[in-house]
């Protein structure tokens, strides 16, 4: 199990590293690619999801991201962007009133939720990598996820004895979350002196302050979307989103603390580092 969670996980990254170095159409299509089965294993999980309702949710999916694609070559990007969302709103009322009672409100809130959690959530990667330097900025929101857990678990098992959330995930401890903060600073840390010879910018102790807390704070909150995923699993009553990556479940198994990781990351980068 081990190896084949080992093996899979260095295929990932491999292919994660190959999207993001080459930019542009590339890194929309695989973040595309990525959101469009995440809202597909999201939305499955109620045994009675319509295919209608899914279907619609893909749809708008493909549409954002053509817009997302589109958006940077005109001022109109958020006027389209608020369009598509008050349309799809106004779809998914049409199928609220018009297959009512066959559709609850439930049945209506979660391709709406579905579509903001994957799709919009995780576009971010994308934004991030559109930033001027964005190919060295992304590795930031892999830092601040993958990192953090890496070190979380690392300190969970040597000094763990406090339970944070036993409920939704019992073998993370307060000293596992302390140290995924913290280890996470440290790699942001060690990130600057690489992102200077890479970008040509001065390794200032503001530079390197800017990235302790962007990972910082990008691990914190990538907790929380690693919890939520698992309170979400839990309610249902499902171990793993899907059996896409051997070892690891499904897309939305390996990229739950990156759903809120890529927001957080793009807004400091370009608050603290980018102003």
């Amino acid at each position: 199990m081990f190896k084949t969670r080992l093996l899979s996980g260095i295929v990932l990254v491999l292919i994660m590293i190959v999207t993001l170095y080459f930019g542009g159409f590339v890194t929309l299509g695989m973040v595309a690619l990525i959101s469009m089965i995440g809202i597909y294993e999201l939305m499955r999980i109620p045994e009675h999801v319509s295919k209608a309702l899914l279907i619609v949710t893909e749809a708008t999916t493909v549409v954002y991201y053509t817009i997302l694609g589109l958006g940077y070559t005109f001022e109109s990007y958020q006027y389209y962007y608020l369009l598509l969302l008050s349309v799809f709103l106004m779809v998914l009322m049409c199928f609220y009133v018009f297959g009512y009672p066959k559709y609850q409100l439930a049945d209506i809130m979660l391709p709406f939720f579905a579509f903001f959690y994957v799709t919009v959530m995780l576009s971010y990667i994308f934004q991030v990598r559109f930033l001027p330097n964005g190919g060295a900025y992304v590795v930031l929101v892999f830092l601040s996820a993958w990192g953090n857990d890496t070190c979380a678990y690392c300190v969970g098992v040597l000094f763990g004895k406090h339970k944070m959330s036993p409920k939704l995930s019992p073998k993370k401890s307060i000293e596992g979350f302390v140290g995924g903060i913290v280890g996470a600073a440290l790699l942001g840390v060690a990130y600057a002196f690489l992102f200077g010879k890479i970008t040509g910018e001065a390794i200032t102790g503001q530079l390197l302050l800017a990235f302790a807390l962007i990972c910082g704070i990008g691990g914190m909150i990538s907790v929380v979307g690693d919890l939520a995923a698992s309170a979400i699993k839990r309610q249902y009553g499902i171990k793993d989103y899907g059996k896409l990556i051997p070892g690891h479940g499904g897309i939305l198994d390996r990229f739950d603390s990156m759903i809120m990781t890529a927001p957080i990351v793009y807004y400091l980068v370009t608050l603290m580092v980018q102003r």
